[in-house]
């Protein structure tokens, strides 16, 4: 069984924003399958689809972004999840948009989300999938009003091609791990 964490804020005025694209990365898999997010045992939703016959919960945390830990963890125990199995989708205001980026383990890089995660689970060493949110050449005077923003209508036309890639590249973790989904995904979409 694999774990599929999209990272976000649940406020419906978060719906669109780059710091939700996480979550929208997530819908796009339990959209694929037809599954419904209902409530998990925890402080998040989750839709559960089967790819090539192993099991994946998708979840979305509730806790807003700087907790995610919590519903990750609770998630964990309730299906008796290993570190190894799994991977969390999160935007990445340090990649262009465009491009996404799959680690195996690794720092926060100043995602707060990830940051949580790693605290609560006391290692770094789980799979990420980073969504560049970053446009390009573009200086930034607050961080914050940025990834909470919505995203352009130029900007929605480039992630509405990058959610399927996400989408491939986390049911290919789901069957063939990290290296082989770092292999085939770590490249510019766009």
């Amino acid at each position: 069984m694999k774990l599929i964490v999209g990272l976000g804020n649940p406020e419906s005025v978060h719906v669109g924003t780059r710091h939700n694209v996480g979550f929208s990365a997530v819908e796009q898999i339990a959209g694929s399958y037809s599954a419904g997010f209902s409530k998990g045992k925890g402080k998040y939703v989750g839709a559960k689809i089967s790819y090539r016959r192993e099991p994946v919960i998708i979840i979305k945390p509730m806790t807003y972004m700087n907790l995610s830990g919590h519903a990750v963890v609770a998630a964990m125990n309730f299906h008796k999840i290993l570190r190894s199995e799994i991977l969390v989708l999160c935007d990445d205001l340090n990649l262009p948009i465009g491009t996404i980026r799959l680690r195996s383990k690794g720092s926060a890089g100043g995602q707060n989300g990830l940051k949580h995660i790693i605290e609560c689970l006391g290692s770094d060493e789980f799979s990420r999938l980073r969504i560049g949110i970053r446009p390009d050449e573009q200086a930034l005077h607050s961080f914050s009003s940025f990834v909470l923003g919505k995203f352009s209508e130029d900007e929605k036309k480039v992630i509405d091609k990058v959610l399927p890639v996400c989408s491939d590249a986390a049911l290919d973790f789901t069957i063939n791990g990290i290296d082989h989904a770092m292999n085939n995904y770590n490249k510019p979409i766009i």
